[in-house]
This record gives structure tokens, C-alpha cells and sequence, in this order.
């Protein structure tokens, strides 16, 4: 399969009017075929008249609120959030200010989301991470990163941060895959002790937990493969300050051949046992981010004055910091500490 052809399969963009979506079976209001409707309507509780009622409150909320400023109010932003919270308008609203929240504390990992600027640019063009053009079985986008494509004597966690960001709110500009969701794939196979000591352990572990909490995405999925030994320390650190429901969907891989036997290989590049040679990925998927550039530029205006509005949870501040982190946090230094004495 070329890339051409993946590129015509699966569109970013389409300019199709509304007769032409209906005509190839499209909901004309969101551009989506009737089985992503579906899965909309079984899984989140979405249909026309609930997706009408909330996109109005949740802009009328927006308008009222003198906590944040320049906020979209786009169909398309809105829904990011309320379909990960299954449209509890409420609770949508509470992500979006963790989510303004978050890109004011980690301004540095967060922003600005320019995939030209130069050290982003290498990283993407070396296939740090980059996405496949070919859906999976069930319509989810790929994402894969790869460790020994990111020099961590070159670059940085800021960096690193920076091109999952924009990698998240490129694909999030999209109907299908707010609704589907995702599939994450990582080779850390060639990761050292350097990959790891780039991240300071009080912001990893704050962009896992907080990751979770304040970034509008449905993880359904997530393969990691070729871990080395040492590495595994930190996974296990790392799982302990995600959910349940994200642990479950953890699945650990010791090869590539036993990758593919979960992973459709034909989404998969041929450096992991796929069909598509990494380059002819990381040429689509700068299409891809060339496409939306504008959009995560403008994305910097968006500001939280306040975070009084966030809601507190038992033994939290505004901030999500709890006894609970504080233990976490002596879990993660404990396990740099282990990678580098191992």
C-alpha cells in the first residue's frame, strides 16, 4: 500500500459539501459515517439533540465565565471535551479549566505548538513519534512512538512534551477520532538511563497524573514493546498514579512479533513487523500537521485567570497535588534512582 493511497483512504480535511456527505452515507452535521454514529450514541450517549443542548451550554457557560478569556467556542473544541466526559456538561467544563490550567503551570511543556520550529521538526522528521495513516479495525488513529528516535543528549523533556502535545491536539481536531479514540504503540527499545534522567521526576509525574485528568482524549489502547529491564521501574511508577480503567488497557509486549498479533500490522511500520515503511508515516503525518498548523498556533491565545472555578477534591488543592502524589512522587524518584544504579 503507498502513501497515496493511504492519504486518499483516509482524508484529513475533506472539502465535501453536506449533499456529498449524505450522499456516501455521512452525517452531514459532523461529516461521520452511521457506524461512528453509532459508536457515538452506545459509548458516549451522543445524538443530535443531547450533542445541540450541550455545544449551548457549553457556550453560555464560556460567555458567563470571568475566569478565562479567548476560549474557542467552535463545535469542534467543545466537543473534545464533552465527548470524553460522555457529555456531562459539568464535568467538561471542570476539564477544560484543568486543561487551561495545565498549559498555564507547563507553559514550557505545553506551548508553542509550531511543528516548524526547528528542534520539533528534527524530532518529528527522525520518528520520535509520528501516526499512522491507516485505521485500525474499529476507525482509531495509531500513535507511535519510538525511543531510540529521540536523543536525549540532543533534546529534552521540554521537547519531548511538545511533540506528544502537538501529536494530542492535532488528532484531536478531528470527529472520528474524538469519538473512537486511540491507539498508542511504544518501542523503547534502544532507551537508556539518559532517555529517562532527561525528565525531572516531579514533572513526569505530573504530566502522567495530570495528563489523564486534563487532556481531552479517549486512550483505548496502549502496546508497549521491547522494554529493557531497567526501564520497567518506571513503568510500574508511572502505572501507579494512573486510573485503573488506564491500567487495564496496558498491555506489555516482549517482541514485535508479539505486538502484531494485537496490533493490525497493516497500521504498523515495517520497522515493527508493519507494512509501511516509517518514512512514508512521517511524510503523511507532517501533511497532517501542515494541515492544522494555524489552528495549535491559536490555541496560545486561550488563558485561565483563576483556577477557583477547578473542583477540590478530599485532600486536594486547586492544583491536583494530594498526600496520595506526595507518595507517588517518592515512588518515581525512588525508580530513577534504581535506573541509574542499575
Amino acid at each position: 500500500m503507498t502513501t497515496a493511497k493511504v492519504i486518499m483512504s483516509f482524508p484529513w480535511g475533506s472539502n465535501s459539501n453536506k449533499d456529498d456527505k449524505q450522499k456516501d452515507g455521512l452525517c452531514p452535521d459532523t461529516g461521520l459515517t452511521e457506524a461512528v454514529l453509532k459508536i457515538a450514541r452506545k459509548e458516549l450517549r451522543e445524538d443530535k439533540a443531547i450533542r445541540d443542548q450541550s455545544l449551548e451550554q457549553m457556550r453560555e457557560w464560556i460567555k458567563q465565565n470571568q475566569d478565562i478569556e479567548n476560549v474557542r467556542t467552535d463545535d469542534l473544541f467543545l466537543l473534545k471535551f464533552l465527548r470524553t466526559k460522555k457529555f456531562s456538561v459539568f464535568m467538561a467544563q471542570q476539564m477544560i479549566l484543568k486543561y487551561l490550567n495545565l498549559r498555564k503551570i507547563h507553559m514550557n511543556l505545553m506551548s508553542p505548538l509550531d511543528y516548524l520550529s526547528p528542534k520539533l521538526l528534527k524530532l518529528i522528521d527522525n520518528g520520535y513519534m509520528v501516526v499512522s495513516p491507516v485505521r485500525d479495525k474499529n476507525g482509531r488513529r495509531v500513535i507511535i512512538g519510538i525511543a531510540r528516535n529521540f536523543d536525549p543528549h540532543e533534546n529534552d523533556s521540554v521537547e519531548m512534551s511538545r511533540v506528544n502535545a502537538l501529536t494530542y491536539e492535532t488528532l484531536q481536531e478531528d470527529h472520528q477520532n474524538q469519538i473512537v479514540g486511540y491507539v498508542h504503540v511504544g518501542d523503547f527499545k534502544g532507551m537508556t538511563a539518559a532517555h529517562v534522567s532527561c525528565w525531572n521526576p516531579t514533572d513526569f509525574l505530573r504530566m502522567v497524573k495530570w495528563g489523564e485528568q486534563s487532556i481531552p482524549m479517549r486512550h483505548k489502547e496502549i502496546h508497549l514493546v521491547n522494554i529493557p529491564q531497567a526501564v520497567k521501574y518506571v513503568i510500574e511508577a508511572g502505572k501507579s498514579m494512573v486510573s485503573k480503567k488506564m491500567k487495564d488497557r496496558l498491555q506489555v509486549h516482549v517482541t514485535a512479533q508479539d505486538l502484531v498479533k494485537k496490533v493490525d500490522p497493516a497500521c504498523l511500520p515495517k520497522e515493527l513487523g508493519g507494512t509501511i515503511p516509517l518514512q512514508d508515516m512521517i511524510n503523511s503525518w507532517k501533511q497532517e500537521l501542515a494541515a492544522k498548523r494555524d489552528i495549535l498556533i491559536g490555541l496560545e491565545k486561550m488563558r485561565i485567570l483563576s483556577d477557583r472555578g477547578i473542583l477540590r477534591r478530599n485532600g486536594t488543592d486547586r492544583n491536583n497535588n494530594s498526600n496520595t502524589e506526595s507518595m507517588g512522587m517518592e515512588t518515581i524518584t525512588g525508580s530513577f534512582r534504581k535506573l541509574e544504579v542499575d
